[in-house]
C-alpha cells in the first residue's frame, strides 16, 4: 500500500510539529491572521500570531522534517494587485516569506501564481480550493501556468469519482483533496463567502464582518440534517477509495483548533479509522479539548472587539450574533456534550453507495439516499436546533430589514 501524505493545519503551537511527526504529515499550512493579500479565514476567526512567532514555527516544522505552506489564497484582492501600492505590499510579503524558510505558497489567483513563478522561483506553488478547480480543463490551465500541486475543489468533486478520475488523468502535477470539509454540497453561497473572508483578512480592507453565509448555511443544515451527510468530507476509512484512483495527498483542517484536536484528526486519517462522532473530525468549531498553554489564543479583548462595534453595527443586535457563536462553540471550548452526533462507524459503506449515483447530476430530493440514512445516523438535540435556527433567522432578518444598522 502506497504511503499517503498529509498537509495539516497549524495553530502555531510549537509543540504541534513534534506530535505530528510520526503521522505521515509532510507539511504544515497557515498564515498571519491578516496581511497584504488576505486568505481563506477572517481575522477574527484566528488567534493572534506575530511574524516572529510564525518564523519560529517554520523553523520548528523544518526541524521535524515538515515543509511549511504559507497561504496567499484570497479569492479577491479588490484589484489592489493592479496598483503600485498593492504590488509593493505584495512584494514585501513575498520577500519575507521567501527569507524565513517557507517552501510552499498556496495561491488562488492566476496572476499571483505568475508573479511568484517569475520573481520567486524557489517557492513551490499549490493551487488552493478558492480557485475552484473541478474539471480537467481547469486543472490543465493551472498546470500550464506552472502549478506544482492543485487542491481539487471539494464541494463539487469529492463525491464525484468519475470527475476525480478525469482530473487525475488530465494532469501530471500533484493533486490534493481536502479531507474534512464540512460545507454544503455544491454550496451556492461559496463564491460570496470566499470573497467576504478574503477581504476580512486583508490589512487594508474592512475586517469586521457578520458572517451572513455562515448563518444561512448553519440554518440550512440544522433544518435538514441530511445536509451533514451531503457535505464533501472524506472519512478516514474511505481514503482507500480515493487512493485507488490516484490520490495520495490529503489536506486536514482547521487552523484555530486546539492542538489535541488537530493531533486526533491527523491520527485518525493516518490510521485510516475513527471510532467516534464524525463531527469531531469535520466541524470547524465546538471543540471539547482545551487549548495548549503554548498555543496563541484569543483573549477577552478579542471578544469585545469582535462583537461590540457600536460604530459598525447596533451592539444590541450584535449580542444575538455573539450568542449564536457561543452556542456553536466558536468562542471558547465547550464543556457540554455535543448536541450533534454522527456515529462514524454507522457510516461504513455509505460512500460506496454514492460512487455510481452521479451525485452532481441528480436532484437530492428525488434521490433520497443521504436523507434516508441521515434519519438513522444523525442525532441532533431539538432544543439546540430550534434555538440556533431562531438566532440565525433573527440575525438574517435584522440584516435584510436594516435593523442591524439602526440605532432607534
Amino acid at each position: 500500500m502506497c504511503k499517503l501524505r498529509f498537509s495539516a493545519a497549524t495553530n502555531f503551537d510549537n509543540e504541534l510539529p513534534a506530535r505530528l511527526a510520526s503521522h505521515s504529515v509532510v507539511e504544515l499550512f497557515g498564515k498571519l491572521p491578516r496581511d497584504a493579500a488576505g486568505g481563506g479565514r477572517a481575522s477574527y476567526m484566528l488567534a493572534p500570531v506575530s511574524r516572529h512567532r510564525l518564523e519560529e514555527h517554520v523553523r520548528e516544522a523544518r526541524r521535524h522534517g515538515m515543509a511549511f505552506d504559507y497561504l496567499i489564497n484570497p479569492a479577491c484582492m479588490g484589484n489592489r494587485e493592479f496598483t503600485a501600492v498593492g504590488q509593493r505590499d505584495l512584494r514585501r510579503l513575498l520577500d519575507w516569506i521567501s527569507q524565513i524558510g517557507v517552501e510552499w505558497v498556496t495561491i488562488s489567483i492566476p496572476m499571483l501564481l505568475e508573479i511568484v513563478k517569475a520573481r520567486y522561483p524557489d517557492l513551490k506553488i499549490r493551487v488552493g480550493v478558492y480557485a475552484q478547480v473541478n474539471s480537467p480543463v481547469r486543472a490543465r490551465y493551472w498546470e500550464d501556468l506552472g502549478a506544482d500541486c492543485i487542491t481539487v475543489e471539494p464541494l463539487t468533486a469529492n463525491r464525484d469519482f468519475r470527475r476525480l478520475r478525469a482530473i487525475r488523468d488530465s494532469v501530471k502535477c500533484d493533486l490534493q483533496l481536502l479531507a474534512n470539509a464540512a460545507c454544503l454540497k455544491e454550496c451556492p453561497l461559496s463564491p460570496y463567502h470566499m470573497v467576504s473572508l478574503s477581504h476580512a483578512s486583508q490589512t487594508h480592507s474592512e475586517r469586521f464582518m457578520i458572517d451572513y453565509c455562515l448563518l444561512a448555511c448553519s440554518a440550512m443544515k440544522l433544518a435538514d440534517p441530511a445536509n451533514y451527510l451531503m457535505s464533501p468530507w472524506i472519512r478516514p476509512e474511505d481514503l482507500r477509495l480515493y487512493e485507488a484512483i490516484g490520490y495520495k495527498s490529503f489536506k486536514i483542517l482547521e487552523r484555530d483548533a486546539p492542538t489535541d484536536t488537530l493531533v486526533n484528526r491527523v491520527r485518525a486519517y493516518h490510521e485510516r479509522r475513527f471510532d467516534g462522532n464524525l463531527i469531531e473530525l469535520i466541524q470547524p468549531y465546538g471543540y471539547k479539548e482545551k487549548r495548549s498553554g503554548s498555543q496563541p489564543r484569543r483573549g477577552r479583548l478579542w471578544d469585545v472587539r469582535t462583537f461590540l462595534r457600536p460604530w459598525k453595527a447596533n451592539p444590541a443586535r450584535l449580542l444575538r450574533w455573539r450568542e449564536f457563536a457561543k452556542m456553536h462553540g466558536m468562542l471558547y471550548e465547550s464543556d457540554q456534550r455535543s448536541p450533534l452526533v454522527i456515529d462514524n462507524r454507522a457510516l461504513d459503506g455509505f460512500v460506496e453507495g454514492l460512487i455510481d449515483r452521479d451525485c452532481g447530476g441528480r436532484d437530492c430530493d428525488l434521490c433520497g439516499y443521504c436523507r434516508n440514512i441521515a434519519q438513522e445516523v444523525v442525532r441532533l438535540d431539538p432544543a439546540y436546533r430550534d434555538r440556533c435556527i431562531d438566532l440565525a433567522q433573527g440575525l438574517l432578518d435584522d440584516m435584510r430589514s436594516g435593523a442591524m444598522w439602526k440605532y432607534r
